[in-house]
């Protein structure tokens, strides 16, 4: 009776978290990869910075930043747009891809070849834990930092508790700077298993020290061990450290 009544509390415990997870911020919020073809990176942010930023707006997409990855090998564009809902994003595309001024730009700027190779694309919305989501100007120089978490088996609402009850405050006391957290919205996309965020750092350097003060930091060490008495709560972390691009209202 006692492990019955354990599993449905935890089991309780689980569906609250992520019946939270998108807290009161319903936006719908869209990860853009683009893969930029071979020599063609500074025409497409050129094309970004000139017209794709204000035609965006004008059909109702918020821009929230703009970044390269300092390390960037495979030439991308990383940015991150908000909607009012699903809905309402899949008009703006419609309205956007359809704008006479877009399709005038897309000639112009690839009379000589496509810009972009790929895209890739992840719908998200926010956890309940996430700061306010919005632009931010401040040091141009600082740089942001994309982790991916893949949660363990059926862990993902504990790793979101202890992100929300632990891991936030211990960043800030350790000069990691919050600025954004989601989970994905599609399954095939990891909805059960994903948590996605950006953190910001003065430099790269700056974010080694950060990590390794909140990592010997014996109040993580406590919430880890109290966390992960059945075992590790991810089974992948990614981190892709990147600069904000000059247009980006993120910086």
């Amino acid at each position: 009776m006692k492990r019955t009544i354990t599993s449905a509390v935890i089991l309780l415990g689980m569906a609250c978290s992520l019946a939270l997870a998108a807290g009161s911020d319903t936006r719908c919020y869209e990860l853009r990869t683009y893969y930029a073809a071979p020599g063609k990176l500074d025409d497409l942010n050129a094309r970004f910075r000139n017209h794709t930023v204000k035609l965006f707006e004008k059909h109702g997409i918020v821009n929230i930043g703009y970044w390269m990855p300092i390390e960037n090998p495979d030439h991308k564009l990383v940015y991150v747009l908000a909607f009012p809902s699903r809905a309402a994003r899949e008009q703006s595309w419609k309205d956007f891809g359809g704008d006479p001024a877009w399709k005038e730009v897309v000639k112009t700027t690839e009379a000589s070849g496509r810009l972009v190779t790929k895209v890739e694309s992840v719908l998200m919305s926010a956890t309940d834990f996430s700061p306010e989501i919005k632009p931010a100007n401040a040091d141009p120089k600082r740089c942001y930092e994309l982790r991916t978490y893949t949660a363990s088996p059926g862990n993902l609402a504990f790793l979101l508790a202890r992100f929300r009850n632990h891991t936030l405050k211990l960043f800030e006391k350790h000069g990691i700077k919050n600025f954004a957290y989601w989970i994905p919205m599609e399954k095939n996309q990891g909805a059960e298993n994903t948590l996605i965020y950006l953190v910001i750092h003065d430099n790269p350097d700056a974010a080694a020290k950060s990590f390794n003060a909140f990592r010997a930091d014996p109040d993580w060490i406590e919430a880890k061990k109290a966390s992960e008495t059945n075992g590790s709560l991810t089974t992948e972390v990614k981190s892709v450290m990147m600069r904000p691009t000059d247009y980006s209202p993120a910086q």
